[in-house]
């Protein structure tokens, strides 16, 4: 019966394919009814041609406003034009992002992003084939619309510990880096274009430096679509990324220097010191602005207890106003974003509801995932509808200089580096790094800002190349090169509750060592930071008793305050309710010969609230302790006292013990547990203690 039985095949494959020719199909489609819309425009306030037409007119034709027949049926394409195309975007987005984990076959080979730029390719030969031209996509729409969203989520769910801890060696490679790269790249760029074979000798130093700028900084897109399909340890994603985060404030400054010293044709030596000056006020103006978003967030949610449904809209509407804000000023708005997305975050989440916080990390998600797969998209499409001046010595050279600068670079920071760090980097690390710095979309906006000329017209095409060379061959190779190197991949499975016990024993011994040798290092800061927060900055931002109250204490009383009321309204004392703690489950229990005790079954957020609990609560803060000098050794007035006091108590405790040992106990009766349960008058909170009498 089982040979007879037909085999079904899944239909999502081929009804995707479907529906994205229905989609290409549209494209000429929605052309060819602009002229069709144009004329039925005419038609609804269009007077009569001539009055011989229809006899009717010849008796009314003094009237200036002839009666016209109501029309049944009408046809406006350009009314809804573009939120409709924006649409038809997004959804061929959605469908080749679905298309493509159907089919994990293709998904396992080939990145999520080549695909989609190859998809984009197709998409801008058919619109230039039907003489169309995409007029959404441009560098105003992407920094404004599609980058955000991206960054936002990056850095709302950037993993503070693993970025503070490895900060030093993040911004050595987004700085140092960047600023190698770019004079590295640019100096040579322009010794080549010198050469007479070329045929490049109009193109100016600065021209060639402001070249570097645009292609030598880490895109974070890019980096975001690789390294999350092939699962990289956590020690090379942040610093890969967090790199591709922190040099926008570098690429920022160079950029907008290097533009106007082109346009202006001199540098000063107070142009320099200038722009050295604009870096500062660039990234850290970028920072001021994400933290006074981040509080004003934190602050405005102290107050939606009685507003929910208004909760995830004012993350998402501060972190963008510190995005636009930053961009007024042209500072560094992606540092913008993520800084007010790490101070927002766990201020926010402490006020608002879980419902909010599910809205707020699906909502991210989706709308990140969108803007990346339609940046990737439009990517292809801008690629062959841009004009293009094709060089094949300067783009070669240029990907060649790239990709030496790149592993010379790394190199080079790394043996600096691997002198300041505990956890060396290996020289696994060092090739997965220099391997890992991707260019994308960032780049080709840059590049599409300049001034039309045929300059801009070779460097974009330069650009491009770049762009496809990265994310097709270091893209896809990626993932054999790091399971041929054996490099350690993420963990799947998050972190036992022992082995995080254990790391928040850790930071309070090491603060405690940094205390004793009077050494003020990186976790004694770490911990006047977090008492000033307890101190002051909860009480600002958090509402309620949340603010003071420990969190393992709140939640017990939260637990107690629930099983009371449920008490109350079921109007029996003695029955007990279906969830219990594990205290009052030990406690209700009788002690008899049971041979296996049931474990209640607990779901992944209470899982999770419950290691937050244990986190939070492991130990508490201690008191400022004196350093400790081998040349200054201050006495305690009451330390003799205090020995004198705990010798006895010792002593005295081990007699009792002696003489527990060398008598009989008697034998004890067995009484039945005891249960008393009675209300305080005048308190709301139910109170419930069971004693239970061996």
């Amino acid at each position: 019966m089982a040979a007879l039985r037909p085999v079904r095949r899944r239909p999502a494959p081929r009804l995707t394919g479907l529906l994205c020719v229905l989609l290409l199909v549209f494209v000429p489609f929605a052309s060819a009814s602009r002229d069709v819309d144009s004329e039925s425009n005419e038609t609804w306030g269009r007077p009569a041609r001539s009055t011989q037409e229809d006899p009717d007119h010849r008796t009314n034709s003094s009237d200036p406003h002839p009666k016209k027949s109501f029309p049944v049926l009408s046809f406006n394409y350009e009314h809804v034009r573009k939120p409709f195309e924006i649409s038809l975007w997004i959804l061929l987005a959605l469908l080749m992002k679905l298309g493509f984990h159907i089919i994990p076959r293709v998904s396992n080979i080939v990145p999520e992003s080549c695909l989609l730029i190859v998809v984009g390719l197709l998409l801008g030969g058919i619109i230039k084939a039907v003489n169309e031209k995409v007029s959404l996509f441009d560098s105003k729409f992407f920094f404004l619309y599609l980058l955000p969203p991206i960054i936002l989520d990056a850095g709302y769910f950037l993993p503070i510990r693993p970025f503070t801890e490895n900060l030093g060696t993040i911004l050595v490679f987004a700085v140092v880096g960047t600023l190698w790269n770019t004079f590295f790249i640019g100096g040579l760029m322009y010794g080549v274009c010198q050469i007479e074979a070329t045929q490049l000798g109009d193109v100016s130093l600065l021209s060639c430096l402001l070249f570097g700028t645009i292609i030598s900084a880490v895109d974070p897109v890019a980096v975001l679509a690789v390294f999350e399909e092939i699962h990289i340890n956590e020690l090379l994603h942040i610093l890969v990324f967090g790199e591709s985060l922190l040099n926008d404030a570098v690429t920022v400054v160079l950029y907008h220097l290097f533009k106007e010293f082109s346009l202006a044709g001199t540098v000063t030596v107070v142009d320099a010191v200038l722009g050295v000056v604009c870096f500062f006020v660039v990234s850290l103006g970028g920072i001021m602005f994400g933290v006074v978003y981040g509080i004003l967030g934190a602050f405005t949610s102290r107050f939606t207890s009685h507003t929910r449904v208004i909760e995830p809209l004012f993350v998402f509407l501060y972190s963008y106003m510190a995005y636009l804000s930053a961009e007024i000023f042209h500072l560094s708005g992606i540092m913008s974003l993520i800084a007010c997305g790490v101070v927002m975050r766990p201020y926010v989440e402490a006020n608002i509801s879980h419902k909010s916080y599910t809205t707020i990390k699906y909502f991210l998600k989706m709308w990140s995932s969108v803007s990346e797969t339609l940046i990737f998209i439009f990517l292809g499409v801008s690629t062959v509808d841009g004009p293009h001046d094709w060089n094949w010595t300067f783009v070669i050279v240029t990907v060649v200089l790239c990709l030496v600068s790149r592993v010379l670079g790394v190199i080079g920071l790394t043996f600096i580096i691997n002198k300041f760090r505990i956890v060396k980097l290996t020289k696994k690390d060092q090739f997965i790094v220099a391997y890992g710095g991707l260019r994308g979309a960032i780049a080709f906006s840059l590049g599409f800002l300049l001034t039309d000329s045929k300059m801009k017209r070779m460097f974009l095409t330069a650009i491009i190349t770049v762009i496809f060379f990265t994310v097709f061959v270091q893209g896809m190779t990626i993932r054999p090169l790091v399971e041929l190197l054996a490099v350690k991949k993420k963990k799947e499975s998050k972190a036992s509750i022992n082995e995080e016990i254990h790391t928040q024993f850790l930071d309070h011994l090491l603060t405690g060592i940094e205390d004793i040798c009077g050494h003020y290092g990186h976790h004694h800061w770490k911990d006047k930071l977090n008492r000033f927060n307890k101190t002051y900055v909860k009480k600002l931002l958090i509402a309620g008793e949340r603010s003071t109250e420990p969190q393992l204490i709140s939640f017990y009383n939260k637990m107690e305050m629930k099983q009371a009321m449920m008490l109350v309204e079921s109007g029996s004392a003695a029955k007990l309710p279906t969830v219990v703690s594990s205290v009052s489950m030990q406690n209700i229990q009788p002690r008899g010969p049971s041979s296996r005790r049931a474990m209640p079954s607990i779901s992944k957020s209470r899982e999770q609230e419950i290691r937050k609990i244990l986190r939070g609560n492991l130990q508490k803060t201690r008191q400022r302790l004196r350093s400790y000098s081998r040349h200054d050794l201050m006495m305690d007035p009451f330390e003799d006292n205090m020995s004198e006091v705990r010798f006895r108590k010792q002593r005295v405790e081990m007699e009792r013990r002696m003489s527990h040992y060398l008598t009989v106990p008697a034998n004890r009766q067995e009484t039945t547990p005891v249960r008393k349960v009675w209300f305080e008058p005048g308190v709301s909170r139910c109170s419930r203690i069971i004693n239970y009498t061996l």
